[in-house]
């Protein structure tokens, strides 16, 4: 029905008081009547008269009407409707059933002079307005828009889409692109305020992440990421800030404005640990702040490289032979993906020729599963490659044809780097990918690259990439082998000891990881132990007979006495190798109450400076692209925001929340009003 949005966002105010943005903050806009396409603002003033027009509908020549005047067919397909539907109908129903009907020529039947339709518009009942719309529920609806698509606000000054909102009705009026950047910083600001929030209720140590990207205008981005496992033992994880590293962009700059986030934040004093991208500069500012904490002693720090950089830099030698036949193979696959027909075929050609059955798109991503994926296509499914590129030379070129000696390499190449493509997949895919489980996977990957390098059966063109591979792998172990690594293996329940390499295994290690743990969280600092036995040892209950009670005391004295926690702890076997490690510290963690707070510090530390999969996924080209557009007065707001809101922090605006729900149903109960009254007055005889 018609109602007056005034009116009614008056009553939600009433009934909600908090739950919704007060637009009294922001500046007013006049309401606009969008319920029958109106350009003027306020009201719609009825007139007193009915106002009557004269038109020979268009439409009524493609419909017969019957002897009794009471219906009307189509003459296309014979549907037939009443004598009193509106025309609108009629043409909806030409346009929906019939499209390109006015294109039909007039010989396709004999239209019959038709006769004139007078059509008379009637005035709305008295006391009833059209609806009313405040426009800044769209323009808070654009900001939500920019936001998830990370578009900057001079998108909206792009005339054409200005064109097609006014096509949708002539009065929308969308904010100037400055009045969006100022709310958006607003925004930025609110929300900023609940991040510090959160992070004051964290108990536990956090850990950073650096990640650094350039964009178009060449302005140096540094973006600070947060790592910590909740009470509950959750992996949390928030984006800080997205700061600009000011000219020259050196080590000193990175180190100044990292101390500003932390700053910001008041987390100096907690931060156990900093993983940067193995960039040079990034590696002297971590070690200047370091040397900073450790000055003022604030607690223990380490920073540590990436392992994924680390990997995918690697892989990158390996791929040396190779990387002439990969841009063909590339281009081959680039083809596939545009046409359907070359796609149909190659994929029946396959099949034929037993090589395998492939789902289209393929990754084309020059990343490391994109490459892999070329390298796996030129192994499996060479026949059908040749057959396709000779079909269609004309678009594909002979050019693109492989040698034998060409696929000789790659087949040696692809062995190789097998082992490599499932470590990066489980990396990927691993839920928490720990320290203890990348340094595991690190050691496999050094293990293969010197069996390559020092084997008899391995062709030199392997043997000579292995050799740089191998400084790049043993650069990363002697960075990243330190007694804060060791302990943070140590405590993922599937490597413990056993399963840490060698470098890192060292038996001071194990006596200082003891007088860490004893010394920051032992008894003295800590509640006494109800019991340390687990639950299998009290199932008994009450029923214990007196001489079992003093037996189990005495093996609590002498346990206490000469053992802790963590020995205990390292005594026992690791966990299975697919045990969720944040779920065995939660079920463990009575049986271990002192040393599963050090795991909830140490276990936060992260391997990989971003998501493993941003480097060696397509995805990360989605982002880099993205980043790389992002103009400089857009990108710190837009990309916070829309991090932030994908943790659950709820947009603000001025310490107001945004209540996007409530919006969307404004929205949909404006819509449906808007369709219904112009559907009424559709079935009123004209």
């Amino acid at each position: 029905m018609d109602w007056n949005v005034n009116n009614a966002y008056k009553t939600y105010k009433d009934m909600e008081p908090k739950s919704m943005m007060d637009i009294a903050l922001l500046p007013p806009i006049d309401p606009i009547d969008i319920g029958l396409g109106s350009s003027e603002k306020g009201n719609a003033i009825p007139s007193s008269k009915p106002r009557k027009k004269t038109m020979t509908s268009v439409y009524l020549k493609y419909f017969e009407t019957a002897a009794d005047g009471k219906s009307r067919s189509c003459k296309f397909c014979g549907q037939n409707y009443s004598i009193a539907t509106a025309t609108g109908n009629l043409g909806r129903h030409l346009s929906n059933r019939h499209p390109g009907y006015d294109k039909a020529g007039d010989g396709l039947f004999n239209s019959a002079p038709q006769p004139v339709v007078t059509i008379a518009k009637k005035p709305l009942p008295q006391g009833k307005t059209s609806i009313q719309v405040d426009y800044d529920h769209l323009n808070w609806l654009i900001i939500k828009w920019l936001i998830l698509t990370s578009l900057p606000p001079s998108t909206l000054e792009e005339k054409w889409l200005v064109n097609s909102y006014k096509f949708l009705n002539p009065s929308i009026h969308l904010w100037p692109g400055d009045k969006y950047k100022v709310v958006l910083r607003e925004v930025f600001r609110s929300m900023q305020e609940d991040v510090k929030g959160a992070l004051e209720q964290v108990s536990s140590k956090i850990s950073i992440t650096l990640d650094f990207w350039t964009s178009y205008q060449k302005i140096l981005y540094m973006s600070v990421t947060s790592q910590w496992i909740d009470e509950t033992w959750s992996f949390q994880r928030m984006l800080l800030d997205i700061c600009r590293v000011p000219h020259p962009c050196g080590s000193t700059e990175i180190y100044h404005s990292l101390v500003k986030v932390l700053k910001t934040y008041e987390i100096e004093g907690r931060v156990l640990s900093c993983t940067h991208d193995n960039s040079p500069n990034a590696l002297h500012a971590c070690h200047t702040l370091k040397d900073d904490l450790d000055g003022r002693k604030m607690g223990p720090f380490c920073y540590i490289p990436c392992a994924a950089h680390t990997l995918n830099s690697i892989i990158d030698d390996g791929l040396k032979t190779t990387k002439p036949i990969l841009f063909k193979v590339r281009e081959f696959v680039l083809e596939l993906n545009a046409s359907p027909e070359i796609s149909d075929d190659f994929i029946q050609l396959a099949t034929a020729y037993q090589e395998g059955s492939w789902k289209l798109p393929l990754d084309a991503s020059p990343r490391w599963s994109g490459s892999y994926q070329m390298l796996d296509m030129v192994r499996k499914a060479s026949k059908a490659m040749d057959a396709v590129s000779r079909k269609y030379d004309e678009t594909l070129g002979s050019k693109l044809l492989l040698s034998s000696a060409e696929k000789n390499a790659v087949g040696f190449v692809h062995s190789y780097l097998e082992p490599f493509y499932k470590t990066t997949n489980n990396i990927c895919t691993n839920k928490v990918p720990t320290i203890g489980l990348v340094l595991f996977f690190m050691e496999h990957i050094s293990e293969m690259i010197a069996s390559c390098r020092d084997g008899r059966h391995h062709p030199d063109l392997l043997k000579n990439v292995a050799e740089d591979m191998a400084k790049k792998s043993r650069s990363y172990s002697g960075q990243v082998c330190n007694i804060f690594t060791y302990m943070t293996a140590i405590l993922d329940p599937r490597i413990k000891s056993e399963l840490i390499p060698e470098s890192l295994n060292l038996e001071n290690y194990l006596e200082e990881a003891r007088t860490y743990f004893m010394r920051n969280y032992s008894t003295s600092h800590f509640a006494p132990l109800a019991s340390p036995y687990g639950p299998h040892e009290v199932e008994d209950g009450g029923s214990v007979s007196f001489a079992e009670e003093i037996a189990r005391k005495k093996r609590r004295a002498s346990m206490n006495a000469t053992t802790d926690e963590l020995t205990q702890y390292l005594s026992e076997p690791p966990a299975p190798l697919s045990t969720d490690v944040l779920e065995w510290w939660k079920v463990n963690s009575t049986r271990y109450p002192r040393l599963c707070l050090m795991a909830r510090d140490f276990l936060a530390v992260q391997a990989t400076s971003v998501l493993a999969e941003d480097i060696f996924c397509g995805k990360g080209d989605e982002i880099d692209r993205q980043r790389y557009a992002m103009p400089h007065d857009s990108t710190q707001a837009l990309l916070c925001i829309r991090s932030w809101s994908q943790c659950g922090i709820k947009l603000k605006y001025k310490s107001t929340e945004i209540d996007y729900e409530r919006l969307m149903e404004m929205a949909a109960a404006a819509a449906s009003t808007a369709e219904n009254s112009s559907a009424s007055i559709d079935k009123k005889p004209r």
